[in-house]
């Protein structure tokens, strides 16, 4: 799958730089060359003796080497790659990649490099959680960074969360989807995914019973077709495809921010299950009873229409496609709606609680177009996820 391939290799420094050596033997093994830089901070767990005897290759590591930098050497090295991979992507790695900081041999290349860039984070769980991370991930998914990971379990600081670099295995299967061609190669495809969490107080809210299952088929199905896929998730409990560019939000306008980051695209498929409304009086503390028997009085406000922004706004994809979960009137009511947001398709379903659809694993959609209605007969998300995928390739062909 990799026969061929040129792996420019960034490795950053932290505990997980012991796993990028056997990223680079799965890299070989798959037929890729990796041309290897280390960090200074890498350096600290893993040694450039050992790097290259598994890459077969000379190891990069200072910005002002005098003998390459005579032939503008971190020029040729960003260029030359098929795919730029950073594993592992530390917090002041990828903090420098959305700042445009370019101060070290592996930043400079990152910023003068004209492939695509993936990168598997790996930090602490709180610093993955930081408002200031979370930023930076967002900037680098509205630049084209694709993201595999991080995974969740026990650090070696002795914290559990998200936070883990990925396991090579899967930035290899990452790497393999990114390279491959297809009918949307060259394509940037939008999709959002999941729930929106709307905060009642900090520790309470309103959400639905959305999986995110339905989305992440869509991103994972477009991915396989060459697309360069930015996902935007709500919290899911579904854990979002490798291979893609993921954008974690909680809130619908975090979502729409989020969204609008992430513009121009070809086409945008809005699968998140969005909370159409808001808690406009939250809790700043946790709410308690009083005793009273009396409930707090909440006050709703309308959470902002994405899809109407996407469909409607200067920056509109070619193709835009909605999600219409019904419980009646389904080919009605999606119907109207795709009138109404100004979009190009709508995927109806109906998620009445004995269809089993929101949170299964199967799903049986409408396709709402200018056309009229198209009844899909009721498969696995999955093979959902394909066909609509394919209709997608066609539309933008």
């Amino acid at each position: 799958m990799l026969a061929g391939k040129r792996i420019l290799l960034i490795i950053g420094g932290g505990i997980a730089a012991y796993k990028a050596l056997e990223l680079i033997r799965l890299f070989s093994k798959a037929g890729a060359s990796v041309v290897p830089v280390l960090t200074r901070a890498g350096e600290q767990f893993v040694t450039p003796l050992s790097v290259s005897a598994l890459a077969g290759a000379r190891v990069h590591q200072e910005l002002f080497d005098l003998t390459a930098e005579a032939e503008m050497g971190h020029i040729q090295l960003s260029r030359a790659a098929d795919l730029v991979v950073v594993a592992p992507a530390t917090a002041d790695l990828l903090g420098k990649m959305a700042t445009g900081r370019a101060d070290d041999l592996a930043s400079t290349l990152l910023m003068a490099t004209d492939k695509r860039v993936l990168v598997a984070p790996a930090m602490n769980v709180r610093m993955w959680q930081h408002p200031a991370m979370r930023r930076n991930m967002a900037l680098l998914a509205g630049d084209g960074v694709a993201v595999v990971g991080p995974d969740a379990g026990e650090m070696a600081c002795g914290e559990f969360g998200p936070g883990r670099m990925a396991e090579p295995p899967a930035i290899v299967a990452a790497v393999e989807a990114m390279l491959g061609a297809g009918p949307l190669a060259g394509r940037h495809v939008l999709v959002t995914s999941g729930p929106t969490h709307e905060p009642i107080d900090p520790v309470r809210f309103i959400a639905n019973r959305s999986s995110g299952a339905q989305g992440t088929a869509l991103a994972a199905a477009l991915r396989d077709l060459g697309a360069r896929v930015t996902f935007v998730t709500g919290p899911a409990t579904v854990p979002p495809p490798v291979g893609v560019a993921v954008v974690r939000v909680e809130t619908a306008r975090e979502m729409l921010g989020a969204v609008e980051a992430a513009l121009p695209a070809d086409a945008a498929v809005m699968a998140a299950a969005v909370a159409d409304w808001r808690v406009a009086n939250a809790g700043a503390q946790k709410m308690k009873k009083d005793g009273s028997g009396r409930a707090p009085a909440l006050e709703f406000a309308e959470n902002p229409d994405i899809l109407a922004r996407v469909s409607q706004g200067a920056n509109r994809p070619k193709l835009v496609i909605g999600f219409a979960a019904e419980t009646e009137k389904v080919v009605e009511h999606a119907t109207a709606k795709r009138a109404r947001k100004g979009c190009d398709w709508i995927v109806a379903n109906d998620v009445s609680p004995e269809t089993g659809i929101m949170g299964g694993s199967e799903n049986a959609v409408v396709l709402i177009s200018a056309e009229g209605a198209e009844v899909w007969p009721r498969m696995g998300k999955d093979a959902v996820a394909r066909q609509l995928a394919e209709r997608i390739a066609g539309a933008l062909a």
